[in-house]
C-alpha cells in the first residue's frame, strides 16, 4: 500500500511540474493544486500508515501502550490544506483580474504587453 501511495506522490509531482511549465495561467494554478496534493500525500506517508488508537494515555499509566496513530502528520496536512485553499483562491481571483485587463491568459502575450506599454 505504501508503494502505491509513493508512486501516486511521484505522479502528482510530475503532473504538477508539467502543468506549471505550460504557458497558460490556468494550467499554472492546476499545477500548483497538483503539487499541493502531492505534498499532502507525502506528509501523510511520512507519518507511516498504522492502524491504531488515538494517542491518549490511559488513566494511571505513564506512557502509551500498544500501537497508536501519530497526530502530527494529520495536523500538518490539515494546516497545509487550509493554506493551499487560501493560495488557490487568491491566485484564481488574480488570474481573473489579469484576464479582464489583458484579455489573455498566455504568459508570452502578457509579457509582450508589458514591454509595449
Amino acid at each position: 500500500m505504501e508503494i502505491l501511495l509513493a508512486i501516486m506522490v511521484g505522479l502528482l509531482y510530475a503532473a504538477g511540474l508539467f502543468m506549471i511549465l505550460r504557458r497558460s495561467l490556468v494550467k499554472l494554478i492546476i499545477g500548483l493544486v497538483l503539487l499541493g496534493n502531492g505534498a499532502n500525500l507525502l506528509i501523510f506517508l511520512l507519518g507511516r500508515l498504522v492502524k491504531g488508537r488515538p494517542p491518549i494515555i490511559p488513566e494511571g499509566s505513564k506512557a502509551l501502550v500498544g500501537t497508536f496513530a501519530d497526530p502530527v502528520p494529520q495536523a500538518l496536512i490539515l494546516t497545509a490544506i487550509v493554506i493551499s485553499f487560501g493560495l488557490q483562491s487568491f491566485a484564481i481571483i488574480l488570474i481573473k483580474q489579469a484576464y479582464k485587463i489583458v484579455g489573455t491568459d498566455d504568459l508570452d502575450k502578457i509579457n509582450a504587453t508589458d514591454e509595449d506599454a
